[in-house]
């Protein structure tokens, strides 16, 4: 992304959430550029903040209230976002955003950011095979499943307190 960004030096000094907020500001010919490469980090580096040990169990603060006019409770919460990761033909994310109102559950492919849509994101779950396939191999049900064991759901509430601020 920093190689592509060199032909755009205007563009240098935003943040990566400012490129992909403003994706199609961004030239043509370093777009997908842009997407690949700073959608994966961008998307990782939330990934890998809301997760660690001792993760698990239910989600707190006004981001488990939050759940429920959408969702109802815990239980569909899960069952829509596990549909989601399920419902992604290859690579890509099942994401719960914060869509300026209401939390919302979509998919995005490969790379693709919510920040592109405009929605922030809260909560996401890596469904590139690399993410699970060494343990789970082709079973992403399984994985998802296990998934939900790692999530840091102080840190997911952090994130929706932010957005919503």
């Amino acid at each position: 992304m920093n190689n592509a960004l060199k032909s755009a030096p205007e563009l240098e000094a935003l943040s990566i959430e400012d490129l992909l907020k403003n994706i199609k500001n961004v030239p043509e010919a370093i777009r997908q550029a842009v997407i690949n490469n700073g959608g994966g980090h961008a998307n990782h580096a939330l990934f890998w903040n809301i997760m660690g040990p001792g993760g698990g169990g239910e989600p707190v603060g006004e981001f488990a209230e939050a759940i429920k006019p959408v969702f109802g409770d815990f239980a569909k919460f899960k069952e829509v976002v596990k549909a989601n990761a399920l419902g992604q033909f290859g690579s890509g994310w099942s994401w719960v955003v914060w869509d300026g109102s209401k939390l919302v559950a979509v998919k995005k492919p490969n790379q693709d950011s919510p920040l592109m849509d405009g929605h922030t994101p809260i909560l996401g779950i890596d469904v590139w095979e690399h993410a699970y396939y060494l343990k789970y191999q082709n079973k992403r049900a399984d994985y998802v499943d296990a998934w939900w064991n790692t999530v840091n759901w102080k840190a997911v509430n952090e994130l929706f307190l932010k957005a919503k601020a």
